[in-house]
């Protein structure tokens, strides 16, 4: 099969690699289109130091089950799917609670070296891992399935109801999945904080309210915008300025939610926390419920799906589109072809 291979830091490559085969309980999917997460971007370029030379990542991805392995059922050969990328055991503490992403022995298709994972032609996956989906719907909203699932999570892990008003930090494809969640749970007053004017545009499209904060103060362009602190924020970018700017922007008591992980340490102004109540919670990854929910409404083909997608590439173009998306992140997301 054809895959994109991370030759280097900085150098992605179209190469040969076996052709996986689906063993007892795994399911053999044929990619049809995989996103450009940040984090690719990040192995890309050695950011973060979770991917490696030689590897093949993607983890955002659908396609049509290829072959079934033994003792699989429920699934259709040739089907329309998705797939979760968090692989869990499915029997510790943890996972019978429904909290498989906090597993001690899970792996992230698309994270692990080992696995080689969805920037490529096949992929396999535990059947319990892929979430069939309608063929009556564009099959490449699929790969949208799950970043909705991680802006999902954060909303939930905020306890957001449709009472709230909201400020999001961050207006790239976490933060405008957080916006949809929030939107899915009846908040009608949201506030998207975001330097980018294509992403700020694409927010507006989404129904969100947005702010450059090069223009003045966050805070004080929330207040005006919302006529007082929003109750709850969702940092999807993860800096000290941006945590800063979720404090100052949110009434006593309000709940924070850090889901961006832009910097691994941050600047935190504790008393904001502690003498005004607030709640400060992480948000990680998703459930494996949070997903198959994300993957239901995205089922329905809401209208908001058509605004995500930037552009689709051919798997010829990606090494060429890895290389300008590290350089400049578009507003919405692109697609890798197959």
């Amino acid at each position: 099969m054809k895959a994109l291979v991370l030759k280097d830091f900085h150098e992605m490559v179209v190469a040969e690699r076996p052709d996986p085969v689906a063993g007892r309980g795994e399911v053999l999917v044929r990619t049809v289109a995989t996103g450009i997460c940040g984090s690719d971007l990040h192995g890309f370029t050695g950011a973060n130091g979770r991917r490696v030379p030689g590897q093949v990542m993607g983890h955002e991805t659908a396609g049509r089950i290829a072959a079934l392995g033994p003792d699989v059922t429920g699934l259709t050969v040739g089907g329309l799917a998705t797939v979760n990328p968090v692989v869990s055991c499915g029997h510790c503490p943890s996972c019978t609670a429904g909290a498989e992403h906090h597993c001690p022995e899970k792996y992230v298709i698309g994270v692990a070296p080992a696995v080689s994972a969805a920037f490529a032609e096949y992929v396999v996956a535990p059947a319990g891992n892929v979430v069939a989906l309608p063929d009556t719907m564009p099959a490449e909203y699929g790969a949208l399935v799950e970043p909705i699932a991680v802006g999902a999570h954060a909303a939930r892990r905020g306890a957001v109801t449709a009472d709230d008003t909201v400020l999001v930090s961050g207006g790239g494809p976490i933060g405008q999945a957080v916006v949809l969640a929030a939107r899915r749970l009846g908040v009608t007053r949201i506030v998207v904080s975001e330097p980018d004017p294509g992403r700020r545009a694409l927010c507006a499209t989404l129904g969100a309210e947005v702010v450059d904060p090069a223009g003045a103060p966050v805070p004080e362009q929330v207040r005006e915008l919302l006529g007082g602190p929003a109750s709850v924020a969702v940092d999807a970018v993860g800096l000290s300025a941006t945590l800063a700017d979720a404090l100052a922007a949110t009434s006593l008591g309000a709940r924070i939610v850090l889901v961006g992980m832009a910097a691994p340490r941050v600047e935190l102004a504790a008393f904001a926390v502690s003498t005004e109540e607030r709640t400060l919670v992480g948000s990680f990854s998703y459930s494996a419920a949070d997903f198959r929910s994300a993957a239901e409404w995205v089922a329905g083909t809401p209208p908001e799906l058509a605004h995500l997608v930037e552009r689709q590439v051919d798997l010829a173009d990606a090494p060429a589109a890895f290389t300008a998306l590290a350089e400049a992140p578009t507003p919405g997301k692109v697609l890798v072809r197959f």
